[in-house]
């Protein structure tokens, strides 16, 4: 079948998230899922909209109780097998949420996991920096971040070793490479630096 467009995904996560700081972070999460799909060979057009989409229902069905078939992203996957999304992008959305009890099967699917807590804490150590920028951050200062239990309190450091772990990858390479990513991207996620946005 073929794949929805960038553009189609694009809009269904601004018709669901108001929310400035959610677009960017899918907008990150999408940009570190098409770097590690060029280093792994894989499609990258498939994996960058599996991480554009990923939490574009989190919004309207946040999911505080953690059900594993209601709200966040159960809702977010029945919207979009109705709208004729491949099975392997579904099973890795439901994945990213480990409550909701479907097994990480596919590189797809680990990765996903593995970038979307990162891409929130790198996020978030660029945004205490003077400059707002991720030009000046490294695994290093993310690393002494992840060690403050007060910094990114929502970011869970256990998700983010266990992603690691999942995919393979050393940990401090891994946060290094969706710093990267993140850098090569730095407008679009908003982060290029208070200079350049203003």
């Amino acid at each position: 079948m073929t794949l929805p467009t960038r553009a189609d995904a694009l809009a269904l996560v601004h018709e669901y998230t108001r929310s400035e700081s959610l677009r960017k972070h899918m907008l990150a999460v999408e940009t570190a899922m098409r770097a590690y799909a060029r280093r792994f060979g894989e499609d990258e057009e498939r994996w960058g909209l599996t991480g554009l989409v990923h939490d574009f229902d989190y919004e309207r069905f946040p999911n505080d109780a953690h059900s594993p078939t209601d709200e966040h992203p159960a809702e977010g996957v029945r919207i979009l097998r109705a709208r004729g999304w491949p099975e392997d992008i579904l099973e890795a959305i439901l994945g990213h949420a480990t409550y909701s009890g479907v097994p990480r099967s596919s590189r797809m699917a680990k990765t996903l996991f593995a970038v979307d807590e990162l891409t929130g804490l790198v996020t978030a150590t660029a945004l205490v920096r003077p400059s707002r920028s991720v030009h000046e951050v490294d695994a290093r200062a993310v690393r002494k971040k992840m060690k403050d239990k007060a910094f990114a309190r929502g970011v869970s450091r256990d998700d983010v070793m266990l992603g690691a772990q999942e995919l393979g990858v050393d940990l401090d390479e891994h946060v290094q490479f969706v710093v990267d990513a993140m850098r090569a991207n730095a407008d679009a996620i908003g982060l290029a630096g208070a200079a350049a946005t203003g």
